[in-house]
C-alpha cells in the first residue's frame, strides 16, 4: 500500500515508518520539523516538509500521491507548550487534523489511523481505564485531541472515512527526544547519562503506564489490515511510579550515575496523578499486546542513549 505519515521524522512516527517500508509498503512523510529531525527519515521514503496546517500544500501531495491510508502523528505534544499556547495546540491537533480528513475524504483514502492519548480521560479515579471511561480531559492538549477525535467519528458517519484511533499511555524508547516531545524516560536517561539531576513533580508516587515504541509499532502494523471504526487503547495495564522510573534508568546507566538524587518540584497543572490503562479491546480486535516489559523496554531505551550521547 501507499502510507501517508504525518508527523513521521519524530520519534513514534519514525519508527512505524520504518516497519513500514521493511513490510513493502510505499510510505510519503509530512512533517514541518518542528519536533522531529531529518536524521530519522528512512532513506527509501519520499519527504515532504509541509505544515499539515497549511492545506493548500498538503492538497498538492494527497492529489499526486494517491495514499491508500494517512496514518496521523502530526500534532503539537507538548503538555508545557500546549498549556501557554493553547490556540497554537488547537490550531495544531485539531484542524490540522480536519485538513487530512477533509482531504482524505476528497481524495478517496481507504482508512485514517489517529494517534489520540489517554489524557482525554483526565485525571481518572477508576482504575484501569477501560474505553468506555468518561472523557474529561484537565489540559488543553487532552481537550485538543478529543475534539479531533470527534471530527474523525463525523467524518465516518458522514462521508464513510473509515478509521481506528488509538489512545496512546505513556511511550518511550530509542529516538525519542528529551528536549522537544519529551516523555520523562527520555528527560531521565538524557539527564542522568550527562550525570545531571532531574526533577521529579510531585514526591515520586505519581504514576504512568509505559508501552515500549516497538509494541506501538506493532498496533499501527496490524491496524492497516484490522479493525474498522474503533477507539483503542494501548497500555500495559500497569502502573509505575515516578521514583520507581527513576531507580530503574539509574540502575541501566550504572555507574556515573549511581549517586545522583532527583529534585522534587510541584505538580504541573494538566498532570494526571495516576495512570493504568487497560488494552483487551485492542486485544480482542488488533490480536495486539504489549510484550516489551519496562525493565527490557529501559536497557534498550538506555542502550541508545549511552551508544549516541557518549
Amino acid at each position: 500500500m501507499k502510507i501517508l505519515i504525518t508527523g513521521g521524522a519524530g520519534f513514534i512516527g519514525s519508527h512505524i515508518q520504518d516497519k513500514y517500508i521493511s513490510l513493502g509498503h510505499q510510505v510519503i512523510v509530512v512533517d514541518d520539523l518542528s519536533f522531529g529531525f531529518k536524521k530519522n527519515l528512512n532513506p527509501k521514503t519520499k519527504f515532504y516538509k509541509v505544515d499539515i496546517n497549511n492545506k493548500k500544500s498538503l492538497e498538492k501531495i494527497l492529489k499526486k500521491e494517491r495514499p491508500d491510508i494517512i496514518n496521523h502523528h502530526a500534532a503539537l505534544i507538548s503538555l508545557a507548550i500546549s498549556t501557554k499556547n493553547p490556540e497554537k495546540a488547537l490550531k495544531t491537533n485539531l484542524l490540522g487534523t480536519y485538513n487530512l480528513l477533509d482531504l482524505g475524504k476528497k481524495y478517496s483514502i481507504k482508512k485514517f489511523i489517529f494517534a489520540s492519548t489517554v489524557g482525554v480521560y483526565g485525571d481518572s479515579k477508576k482504575l484501569p481505564i477501560k474505553e468506555e471511561a468518561p472523557s474529561s480531559p484537565i489540559s488543553i492538549y487532552g481537550v485538543s485531541k478529543l475534539l479531533a477525535e470527534e471530527a474523525i467519528k463525523f467524518f465516518a458517519k458522514n462521508f464513510g472515512v473509515n478509521y481506528i484511533i488509538f489512545r496512546y499511555s505513556n511511550i518511550y524508547g530509542p529516538r525519542q527526544n528529551e528536549y522537544g516531545e519529551g516523555g520523562v524516560v527520555a528527560i531521565f536517561s538524557g539527564l542522568l547519562n550527562e550525570g545531571k539531576k532531574p526533577t521529579i513533580f510531585g514526591q515520586g508516587n505519581k504514576t504512568r503506564d509505559y508501552v515500549f515504541i516497538g509494541d506501538i509499532v506493532k498496533a499501527n502494523m496490524l491496524a492497516i489490515r484490522k479493525g474498522k471504526n474503533l477507539i483503542l487503547n494501548l497500555g500495559s495495564n500497569k502502573e509505575i511510579k515516578d521514583i520507581e522510573v527513576f531507580k530503574i534508568i539509574q540502575k541501566a546507566i550504572g555507574e556515573k550515575a549511581k549517586n545522583i538524587k532527583p529534585i522534587f518540584g510541584k505538580v504541573r497543572p494538566g498532570e494526571t496523578i495516576h495512570s493504568k490503562i487497560n488494552f483487551f479491546k485492542a486485544k480482542k480486535n488488533l490480536g495486539w499486546q504489549p510484550r516489551i516489559n519496562f525493565e527490557e523496554g529501559i536497557k534498550r531505551t538506555v542502550k541508545y542513549y549511552l551508544n549516541n550521547k557518549g
